[in-house]
């Protein structure tokens, strides 16, 4: 299974290193056969939020197909002006059997047309944003992630581990979930 994990200039940190730990953590002790991997528009180094400089494993031209794909959040606004991110991410979530997103990459999914009619949540200081620009969502709050179907959307940074343990139960089972955050020793913070 190819998890692909989408950045862009100013991601923040923890929006992708988290997803990523949790679900390479979570194949090395289930056994699994997941391919976690980092996908950018361009090949070359991304500087994510702070400054933090990041090569993705491949770019729009090259990746494998993905069957879950992770959107994270940051920095946004410049990506929603981008057709060709926003046509990349609705071809790649129409393949694909899972799509995340992180923090404010609930604003991408939701310029690509994937959210409307669903319950979904952002960042806590981006909900009347993502209200106000897609009112065909149903955006909640206080909720550290919301499943629906497919699409799962998570709030902001430390919310996109929480999401991710429970995609891992998803993907695999609520054992390996509990498993992972015991080894990463995380306080795993479940939806009530």
């Amino acid at each position: 299974m190819n998890v692909g994990i989408y950045i862009y200039e100013n991601a923040e940190v923890l929006d992708f290193s988290g997803p990523f730990e949790v679900l390479s953590t979570a194949n090395r002790l289930g056994n699994k056969n997941w391919n976690v991997f980092l996908v950018s528009e361009k090949h070359g180094l991304t500087q994510a939020r702070g400054g933090y400089p990041i090569n993705s494993h491949f770019s729009f031209e090259d990746h494998p197909d993905i069957d879950v794909l992770i959107v994270v959040g940051g920095i946004h606004t410049e990506e929603l002006k981008k057709s060709n991110v926003i046509s990349w991410v609705s071809k790649v979530a129409d393949r694909s059997m899972k799509v995340a997103s992180v923090c404010t990459g609930a604003f991408i999914l939701a310029e690509a047309k994937l959210l409307d009619g669903l319950t979904v949540t952002t960042h806590w200081e981006d909900l009347s944003d993502l209200k106000s620009a897609y009112p065909k969502l149903n955006v909640v709050n206080n909720r550290r992630w919301v499943s629906q179907g497919k699409y799962i959307t998570s709030g902001g940074i430390s919310a996109g581990i929480d999401m991710s343990l429970h995609l891992v139960s998803e993907l695999a089972n609520l054992g390996l979930a509990t498993e992972t955050a015991k080894q990463m020793e995380y306080d795993w913070q479940k939806n009530t």
